[in-house]
């Protein structure tokens, strides 16, 4: 028997994006129902394992308050419960990790541990329902609207039937999209599409998209032996050399994304070469009183393990699975190698003291629970952001297209990965912009919102608005902007296309703590 539930707003998928929805919602007076196919929310943050790509501006401005809070949630975590040095507690831009990515590389755990210190109150309330471990299955839909979505447990294979005026995808695939049909667009754009400069030639490629990366941590104990069982694949990617790589993949030479011209790696630092290990490092035992750790953690998203071989999207399971399979197989492989062949400045192979840490990530086999997902379906919008609003080149003025209906602002480089055609990096600077209301609503669904890397977007601006501050201000604004709707009763279409229901909307905003614009900037 089919289990019903019913709230205001029912938000699928808990990542980055809906657990900013669910916290907008919930702070707002909403109930909310928010599933989660992991058992971690966060996304990016905690489930996949990255830590946060974000602006050279962020420890003054360009995100969300929320999102704020969340990033000195982060710093007070490690001040409130672990034994720090003096100077480490007393730094107010604490960078746990002191990894290169980013100026707060951290715990996947620390995120969780701070998204859900976030979430508590409205959890204690019951005011928000999360539903661990449930993704979506099915949707009944009438006309223009979704009436409910039934979703199925991955385990108990239990299913709930949710209703609710207003539903969110906020899934990492963008997974209502087809089953709610609602319309949708995946891969490469082509240039006769959107006229973009870096849109492919000829026909668009909607299996084309970038790839995606099964995330794992290690730290190093130097002189002992954590060499893992030689992974099944082995071979077949020690051997792999893509046609645009300069080298085997798994190589310590790989291609700078901006040129794709090659460049040369080092795993440690100290010997003037880029140092893997400490890009994405997550603690930094410096910071720490003496004994606390035993070894610096870092998280292994390089170039040598994002998987390009097929699309996880639109294909069928076997095959979803199939490419899930190769990909934390390479993952796996990096890792062997890293241990057993990879060549050190001293003249030997391999760092056996390298130890896959499966604690960190929450998971038996170490991979990340979920893999980074960097290009999701998404929908046919209302408002498509094109390259010529954002980047740098197409902007002669310096500034990117002002958008009338923002909802908040983001800032990276427009950045794809080389892709599943085997495309190289797509590598340009684009300029500090704007998150408009139209590109998180559907062209016709009228009580669904996108909040994830599904919105209007094209293949080729999703470069830059995929990033966690952006994902986050993208979801706060939807459950806002769905909290606003029942308030008024009306739906999201309405609240963009009528000025004076906009302006109101936007100074709820402004109030909540969301920037609408930038200042005059450089680009990035």
């Amino acid at each position: 028997m089919i289990r019903e539930m019913q709230a205001d707003i029912v938000i699928l998928g808990g990542g980055t994006g809906g657990t900013a929805a669910a916290l907008a919602a919930a702070k707002s007076g909403k109930t909310v129902i928010m599933t989660e196919e992991t058992t971690w929310i966060g996304g990016q943050l905690t489930s996949q394992a990255v830590p946060p790509d974000e602006h050279p501006w962020i420890e003054s401005f360009g995100c969300t308050r929320s999102y704020r809070q969340f990033r000195e949630g982060v710093r007070q975590y490690y001040r409130e419960y672990f034994p720090m040095t003096p100077k480490a507690r007393s730094n107010v831009q604490l960078n746990p990790g002191s990894g290169i990515v980013s100026r707060l590389c951290h715990e996947p755990r620390t995120a969780l541990a701070v998204l859900q210190q976030m979430l508590a109150p409205y959890i204690h309330s019951g005011r928000l329902k999360i539903l661990y471990q449930y993704a979506p299955e099915s949707a009944d839909v009438s006309g223009d609207r979704v009436n409910n979505v039934t979703v199925r447990h991955l385990e108990t294979q239990d299913q709930i039937t949710l209703h609710a005026p207003f539903f969110v995808d906020a899934t990492e695939l963008g997974d209502l999209l087809p089953l709610a049909g609602i319309e949708y667009v995946t891969g490469a754009e082509s240039k006769s599409q959107t006229g973009e400069p870096h849109a492919v030639d000829g026909d668009p490629l909607p299996q084309d998209m970038q790839g995606f990366t099964y995330c794992f941590a290690v730290d190093y104990l130097e002189g002992e032996d954590h060499t893992i069982e030689k992974p099944a694949l082995y071979d077949f990617w020690r051997e792999y050399k893509p046609d645009f790589w300069p080298d085997k993949l798994l190589s310590l030479t790989a291609v700078k994304p901006s040129t794709n011209e090659p460049v040369e790696y080092e795993i440690f630092p100290g010997h003037g070469k880029f140092p893997l290990y400490q890009y994405r490092q997550i603690l930094d035992p410096k910071h720490f009183a003496e004994g606390t750790f035993e070894s610096s953690v870092s998280l292994v998203n390089w170039p040598q393990n994002d998987y390009w071989l097929g699309s996880i999207i639109d294909v069928p399971k076997e095959e979803a699975d199939h490419h899930i399979y190769q990909a934390k197989q390479l993952s796996l492989s990096l890792l062997y190698w890293l241990q057993t062949e990879v060549p050190r400045p001293d003249g030997g192979k391999g760092y056996p003291g390298l130890r896959l840490r499966p604690d960190v990530v929450g998971t038996e086999d170490g991979m990340a629970m979920y893999p980074y997902i960097r290009e999701s379906r998404r929908i046919q919008a209302e408002f498509t952001v094109l390259e010529q609003h954002v980047a740098t080149e197409s902007r002669p003025d310096g500034a990117s297209e002002t958008f009338p209906d923002s909802v908040g602002i983001g800032c990276y480089r427009i950045d794809l990965h080389p892709s599943t055609g085997e495309r190289p990096y797509i590598d340009i600077s684009s300029l500090p912009f704007q998150i408009p209301l139209g590109s998180l609503i559907p062209k016709r669904m009228k009580n669904v919102l996108a909040a994830s890397k599904n919105i209007g977007v094209t293949h080729i601006t999703n470069g830059c608005y995929r990033l966690h501050p952006v994902e986050w201000n993208i979801g706060e604004a939807a459950g806002y902007c769905l909290s606003y709707c029942l308030d008024h009763d009306i739906l999201p279409t309405e609240v963009r296309n009528d000025e004076e229901r906009l302006a109101s909307f936007q100074q709820k905003l402004v109030s909540e703590g969301i920037e609408l614009a930038w200042p005059a900037l450089r680009p990035v």
